[in-house]
């Protein structure tokens, strides 16, 4: 559900099942999450952030990110 649990289970199954990259295996909500983390992480090493206090703040994001994108199940979607 949350994007540092969706890693850790596909790591474990990458090793024997799952071929390709950990983005073949995730859904449109973690593939937005992980994005989000990767630009976020960026910004928080620009500003000098150690990375222990980035992972804590990450994650808290994450975990907020993807109760926000998982809960919402009524958003209208652009065409």
């Amino acid at each position: 559900m949350f994007c540092s649990r969706l890693i850790t289970d596909l790591a474990r199954l990458t090793i024997t099942e799952l071929k390709g990259n950990i983005r073949d295996y995730s859904t449109i909500n973690e593939l937005i999450c992980l994005s989000n983390m990767e630009n976020i992480n960026a910004v928080l090493i620009n500003d000098g952030m150690p990375q222990g206090e980035r992972l804590i703040k990450l994650n808290q994001i994450a975990i907020q990110q993807m109760q926000i994108l998982e809960g919402n199940n009524d958003r209208k979607l652009l065409k």
